[in-house]
């Protein structure tokens, strides 16, 4: 089992390269690297060799009818339908064993250090597995909803900016604002990739503002990867950095405020359940209303998040967000002209 599991992963490892836009294709000893790589953390070729990923190239053809050419002028592999993808395939039962197989080895260790922060994708897998394990049982999604990410623009870039978080190159793009939408050239050293809400964010150093920014992986264009290296010292610890944060804004030099809010009792117990921030404590708690602290920074997030629950939250202090707040109910009742 564990050598037909391995062979698929090597599949999936080898669509993905041949798939990427930003290096396309990829020669048979970057193949080889990369499915080495992830396999067993090495590139020397003591595990995978070059006759395996020939094996790999020949048994997509032939097993999934995978248009795989070869290019002489660019020395690598190449799919002849440009939209192909061996995940649009049915899986079928071999690739179900596998996934079975290694998925009930996850969850043994779900956990431990090295998985637990996987462990809510872990279970849904597991769930989903056993709720139905034939990929014919097409009445699934008629019986069964699983929450489904809305947006996944931009998570082809995960792979090379990783690597390029690894060998600290300088990377390139350009970004459209949210505000006016025109683009503009950046230059980063890439630090850190955060998931958030079904989102991908890049956390890097701009290099021509000296200081730390967050980018949306959905609105970069045109990234290279560069192979000048950035190696100076970047004063950038990720648990610090995101401590006080809730979603994905955060400012190295941002002041941590003690938020108090009051909430209905049903309400908090909404809150309780679903805590705003990891600091989050009851202070209080009354016939009618409930009292929380939270020690976090102002975001966005942290505003629409007090907003969700409209009329049935109040803050208390700081001053300045309880008037943002305000001013933001204010909008409301212009909009819908509420006297």
């Amino acid at each position: 089992m564990p050598q037909i599991k391995n062979a698929l992963i090597r599949y999936r490892i080898i669509d993905r390269l041949i798939r990427n836009k930003y290096k396309p294709f990829p020669n048979k000893e970057e193949l080889r690297s990369a499915c080495e790589d992830f396999l067993y953390g090495s590139i020397d070729g003591s595990n995978i060799s070059d006759s395996t990923i020939e094996k790999d190239l020949f048994n997509m053809r032939m097993e999934h009818d995978a248009p795989i050419k070869y290019s002489k002028r660019e020395n690598g592999y190449y799919y002849t339908e440009e939209n192909f993808s061996i995940n649009d395939i049915p899986l079928s039962e071999d690739e179900i064993e596998s996934i079975k197989f290694a998925t009930n080895t996850l969850i043994q260790f779900r956990d431990s250090a090295m998985f637990k922060q996987f462990g809510f994708a872990i279970d849904k897998i597991f769930d989903r597995i056993n709720i139905s394990t034939d990929p014919n049982a097409d009445d699934i999604s008629n019986l069964v909803q699983f929450e489904i990410p809305v947006s996944t623009a931009g998570n082809d870039l995960l792979a090379p900016l990783l690597n390029a978080i690894r060998h600290k190159n300088v990377v390139t793009f350009n970004y459209a604002s949210f505000v006016n939408g025109v683009k503009k050239a950046r230059e980063v050293r890439a630090l850190l990739l955060k998931e958030y809400r079904n989102r991908w964010y890049l956390i890097s150093f701009d290099l021509d503002k000296s200081t730390i920014i967050t980018y949306a992986l959905e609105r970069i264009e045109n990234l290279i990867i560069t192979d000048q290296n950035h190696s100076a010292e970047i004063n950038f610890n990720a648990e610090q950095f995101f401590k006080n944060a809730i979603g994905i804004t955060a400012n190295e030099n941002a002041i941590v405020e003690n938020v108090i809010l009051k909430a209905d009792n049903v309400s908090a117990k909404y809150i309780q359940s679903q805590p705003f921030h990891h600091s989050q404590e009851i202070i209080e708690e009354g016939e009618k209303q409930t009292i929380f602290s939270l020690q976090v920074l102002i975001s966005e997030e942290l505003i629409r998040s007090i907003l969700s629950y409209s009329g049935e939250v109040e803050i208390v202090k700081p001053a300045g967000l309880r008037e943002t707040i305000v001013n933001r109910i204010e909008k409301v009742n212009q909009i819908y002209k509420i006297k």
